[in-house]
């Protein structure tokens, strides 16, 4: 079965720490693949408060998800500490992508990376929306 291949960029300009719950665990005693995701959520919550952005109103648009991609590296347990760095480009008419790597602050293991698709959205239009300024800053942040 041919896998996902994902590479981690030369560098992420923001990052944050999370520690993997209790109810982070699935059966297996690690990190589940949902709740990755759940704290890839977290990441770009906190990624877009540090530009003064929100899920629901970034520049006038709200982000939704439209696809996923994980690349799991090693396994991570409860009370680890893992720092989500968190990077932006690829900007494209109505989206972006969101670029992640998570390691284990205890020991610098690399955990995951993940990339997810965001799409620009008006939820009382329910339609796609143009990439708005500030995002369009944002994915390119040097000028």
């Amino acid at each position: 079965m041919p896998r996902i291949k994902l590479f981690p960029l030369p560098e992420y300009p923001f990052q944050t720490e999370i520690t993997v719950r209790t109810t982070d665990l699935n059966y297996g005693g690690h990190l589940g693949n949902d709740r990755l995701l759940s704290l890839i959520q977290e990441a770009r919550v906190a990624f877009l408060a540090n530009h003064g952005q929100t899920e629901l109103n970034c520049d006038g648009v709200s982000l939704i998800m439209g696809d996923a991609a994980i690349q799991f590296k090693g396994e991570a347990y409860a009370g680890d500490v893992l720092r989500v760095e968190v990077a932006a480009g690829e900007p494209i008419k109505k989206g972006f992508r969101l670029f992640h790597r998570v390691t284990r602050i205890g020991d610098g293991a690399l955990i995951a990376l993940v990339e997810t698709g965001m799409a620009c959205f008006d939820y009382n239009e329910q339609r796609l929306r143009s990439l708005p300024p500030a995002l369009i800053k944002i994915c390119h942040p040097e000028g």
